[in-house]
């Protein structure tokens, strides 16, 4: 069964049609339209997010597929930072990384970026981006420069820390690195943009998130 067919079918158990479960899960009537038509490939996984905790279940429900319709090139391995703590809190020491590993990622998660050599896995380790990446979220990282971010990309970061992840926003000659969360605690990270010390690793482009 193709996931378009099973999202259409898991809407119809629960009483929704296209209309309705875009009005409760925010998501856009034609973009609701164009991932049924289009069986979920290159949709974005925030709002495959959205539609199954509308719909009552995990992602992993929507998109596991019996094992006679899988094809090869259907997942893509990359490479897998678990040692390394990436803090959506207070910077902390930075760990060191012994070795990278691998992890398999399914090609429609990271749709345009399926495949994409220069992205790496991490996970999230705590509550300052809970509003947008809750606590112990995979996230893919695609390697970039400055010049390649624009304000409001989700940036991981280090200075002479541990890793973050935070929004980032560019402002004359600083860096704003600003969290999203429900805890008032976490407030902006400015920096200097001459400053030896900062890294910008990349930039978030997917995150999977464990619903239950």
């Amino acid at each position: 069964m193709q996931r378009g067919e099973k999202l259409t079918n898991f809407m119809r158990e629960r009483g929704f049609n296209v209309s309705s479960i875009s009005r409760q899960s925010g998501v856009p009537y034609t973009t609701v339209r164009s991932m049924i038509e289009n069986n979920l490939v290159n949709s974005s996984i925030d709002n495959v997010i959205k539609l199954c905790r509308t719909l009552g279940i995990t992602v992993e429900n929507l998109l596991e597929e019996d094992t006679t319709e899988l094809k090869e090139g259907n997942d893509y391995t990359y490479r897998f930072l678990p040692t390394v703590k990436i803090s959506a809190g207070l910077p902390i020491d930075v760990e060191c990384v012994d070795e990278i590993e691998t992890i398999t990622i399914p090609d429609e998660l990271l749709g345009k970026y399926a495949g994409c050599e220069d992205i790496f896995f991490m996970r999230v380790n705590g509550e300052s981006m809970n509003k947008t990446i809750p606590h112990d979220s995979l996230i893919a990282v695609k390697s970039c420069s400055v010049g390649d971010l624009k304000n409001g990309d989700i940036v991981v970061y280090s200075n002479g820390y541990d890793y973050s992840v935070k929004f980032f926003y560019e402002s004359d000659d600083k860096f704003i690195f600003r969290p999203n969360s429900s805890d008032p605690i976490f407030t902006d990270h400015t920096l200097e943009k001459v400053n030896e010390d900062l890294r910008l690793h990349g930039k978030v482009v997917t995150y999977i998130v464990n619903l239950d």
